[in-house]
């Protein structure tokens, strides 16, 4: 190797840079995977633990997770953790079916952290068992619908708007004018009926009566402590006490493995835009439909 190095210095130390690279790339490898929390590397009868954080929007990743440990035989039960406001009706009701769908093969136990409010709720409520911190921020079981209205604005500047429609309602909530009695009318029935679907949707996970449901599901949050004497959720505690229940609802005795659904891949655009701004595109774009966003006094609009 001395005589190689002495002959040939240039791709001698070519090799050694390749070999420590090598070296550098294994070594990072290896720690990324023996610190992924995957089923691949735990051993014995587990505990899933699939995470709902912010807005929800795009229920697929959760899905995809749900399906994921509902097949994986050595998942013996599922941890649903939640930290949501709310987000659109379609996707808290698909997360809602995919939920109940689980819990039909494994105990499902939904764990509420700072806020599983209106959407977050929606989708709890499919689980065996919810769980929530004592001040959990929850309920705001209800459906809003905000349009704005820049008629005015427009005027001052001097910009008109020319619309060509195929319909009398196919620009209802326009910001361009103000919204006709019937066209509210039209969107009332319509927030009506998605309300009714959410009223219905909690009356039978909990198994309660839709008029019980309906006498608190007027959009306003209770604490979790509140929640449970109104039978909204069953006991109180925190991700641990929810993973030991569904434990021991899964029939695992003994310490469980506990194994987490894969991260939601980093968004560069996500990160750039920031959640709140991604909140007011989302209003400009028009008839931005929400199973309840959540307002918390002192900091506007929660998105997650």
């Amino acid at each position: 190797m001395t005589m190689f190095a002495r002959r040939h210095p240039v791709l001698f130390s070519l090799l050694v840079v390749y070999a420590i690279g090598a070296v550098v790339i294994i070594t990072v490898a290896a720690l990324f995977f023996l610190g992924k929390k995957d089923s691949a590397f735990e051993f014995g009868e587990k505990v899933g633990v699939v995470e709902i954080k912010g807005v929800i929007a795009d229920p697929k990743p959760t899905i995809l997770q749900l399906k994921k440990f509902r097949k994986n035989k050595d998942v013996k039960a599922i941890v649903l953790r939640i930290d949501s406001p709310g987000g659109g009706v379609g996707p808290s009701q698909e997360l809602y079916a995919e939920v109940k769908k689980t819990t039909r093969h494994k105990k499902v136990v939904a764990s509420m952290g700072a806020i599983a409010a209106s959407g977050g709720y929606y989708v709890s409520a499919a689980a065996d068992h919810i769980m929530a911190n004592p001040g959990t921020i929850t309920g705001s079981i209800g459906v809003i619908m905000e349009f704005a209205n820049a008629e005015e604005l427009f005027k001052k500047i001097g910009v008109s708007a020319i619309v060509i429609k195929s319909g009398d309602y196919k620009d209802t909530g326009s910001p361009l004018r103000k919204m006709t009695p019937e066209e509210r009318r039209l969107l009332e029935g319509f927030v009506g009926n998605v309300h009714q679907q959410f009223v219905t949707a909690v009356a039978e996970g909990r198994k309660m009566s839709e008029e019980t449901v309906r006498s608190i599901a007027d959009g306003r949050i209770f604490s979790g402590q509140q929640a449970q004497k109104l039978g909204l959720l069953d006991s109180l505690g925190n991700i641990e006490d929810a993973i030991a229940l569904a434990a021991e609802l899964g029939g695992i005795k003994g310490e469980p493995s506990v194994v987490y659904g894969e991260k939601k891949k980093f968004s560069f655009l996500e990160f750039i835009l920031g959640s709140k701004l991604a909140g007011a595109l989302d209003r400009i774009t028009g008839a931005a439909l929400h199973s309840g966003y959540l307002y918390v006094p002192g900091r506007g609009v929660d998105n997650g």
